[in-house]
């Protein structure tokens, strides 16, 4: 089986997974308040549905259109925009009859599930196969340091050693916390012995994501290639796995992260660069496009990585800590998305799909699984009408206020936040094909 239709599969069963326990979140409290749900849908049955089964009053089905899940609750202005419903004289089995409190219980209650389904797989994940860290010992070479670093004083082949005066072990991990946490200082150890502890800006993660380093502390690495992109620039040049790079337009290099500072200071887009193959100097000419990019990647020194394990109590309190960061984590990052360069970021099946790996693994579907409903649960609750956020933000002004908002408001909210959530859909979707064409 082609590694494209293993990821396909995975997406689709773990979407699958979550959008059934999501809506049944809406569904299981909607019953007990004994409202009416009147649809129960996997996926969407835009004019017709796959399978569908009708039980007590409410139809249970499989749509085409597999963009998410609906559970359509009577006398709700939702998606199915059912005026003539509406229109109606309220009746008790219907939500707009139910108390504000009971209204948001029922709307809050996907949310919930997946972060509670989210802290469940993750501490599941971590009492079956435990933890991988990788301490400072394990990587003796340390890292090659983004160039604005160095201005704070870090330098290459540093290690880190503590994390705002807290001891810091998973040295893998120190790039995710400089763009999406609280950095304030970092003890690091210099490749000369000595000891060090440096101050960073708050805004240090912006900083580092306009000037394009994603990844700001890099795994030190020499400068043999170890693979080539397909239909890359450098496979039009004849570069090959085994070459090593000795040299960028006659200066020598040692290291990969010198390769790579040469390229991105390169003011024209043409050079040379000189490489060993099989004992042989070669000098292979050279011309980039705007993007900088050979397509090439090193090979790096085998790391040793260490697993923890953890007792079912353990894994308990870790679980819900590695849940709670990572949902932290995830919102921290979304600032980022409202920067020019943040904005081709975004990403939509493609880039959700490519989270899993191209061989199955169960540890890593449950772990992507767990991450996708954390960010389900995370873009679900934003206040954007035809959301639940949107729903909720609408009900709590109803409780504070005293006030509901009269129904043709509600339509009208709802059909802008259709058109914002399509358009949004269509962006994320469109950015993963131009990656696909383009890059």
């Amino acid at each position: 089986m082609s590694p494209f239709a293993i990821k396909a599969i995975q997406l689709l069963l773990s979407l699958s997974f979550l959008i059934v326990l999501h809506e049944l979140g809406h569904f299981i409290p909607a019953k007990l308040f004994k409202t009416r749900v009147e649809k129960f849908y996997l996926f969407f049955d835009v004019k017709f549905s796959l399978l569908k089964k009708k039980i007590g009053d409410t139809e249970y089905g499989i749509g085409w259109l597999p963009l998410g899940g609906y559970v359509k609750i009577s006398g709700m202005i939702d998606e199915s925009m059912d005026k003539e419903q509406m229109a109606q004289p309220p009746q008790p089995w219907e939500f707009r009859s139910k108390p504000a409190w009971q209204r948001l219980i029922i709307m809050l209650g996907g949310v919930t599930v997946n972060v509670l389904l989210g802290f469940f797989i993750y501490m599941m994940v971590l009492f079956v196969w435990g933890s991988d860290f990788v301490t400072k010992d394990d990587i003796p070479d340390g890292f090659a340091v983004a160039e604005p670093l160095h201005e704070y004083g870090f330098e290459d082949g540093d290690r880190i050693l503590e994390v705002n005066g807290e001891a810091f072990e998973n040295q893998v991990a120190i790039s995710q916390h400089f763009m999406v946490r609280s950095v304030e200082t970092v003890k690091v150890l210099h490749q000369d012995g000595s000891e060090e502890e440096l101050s960073v800006p708050e805004d240090i993660g912006l900083q580092l994501f306009k000037a394009g380093h994603m990844k700001p502390f890099s795994r030190m690495a020499s400068t043999t290639i170890d693979s080539v992109t397909e239909n890359s620039i450098a496979q039009q040049i004849d570069l090959r796995k085994g070459d090593e790079v000795i040299a960028f337009n006659e200066q020598p290099l040692t290291k990969w992260h010198e390769f790579q500072k040469k390229k991105a200071d390169l003011e024209s887009l043409s050079g040379t660069l000189t490489v060993m193959r099989d004992g042989s100097k070669m000098e292979i000419p050279f011309t980039l496009d705007d993007e900088k990019q050979f397509g090439v990647y090193p090979k790096g020194k085998p790391i040793n990585i260490q697993t923890r394990e953890y007792s079912l109590g353990e894994s308990i309190s870790k679980g819900f800590d590695y849940g709670y960061w990572t949902l932290h984590d995830y919102a921290a990052q979304f600032k980022y998305v409202f920067t020019k360069k943040g904005a081709t970021q975004v990403g939509g099946f493609g880039a959700i799909g490519n989270l899993f790996p191209d061989a199955w693994d169960w540890r890593a579907f449950w772990g992507t699984t767990a991450l996708i409903s954390m960010i389900l649960a995370f873009m679900n609750i934003l206040p954007i009408p035809a959301l639940d956020g949107g729903h909720v933000m609408f009900l709590l002004y109803e409780i504070i206020s005293g006030r509901k908002p009269n129904d043709k408001f509600m339509e009208y909210a709802q059909v802008v936040g259709f058109f914002i959530l399509i358009a949004l859909v269509l962006f994320a979707n469109g950015n993963d094909v131009y990656r696909w064409l383009f890059e």
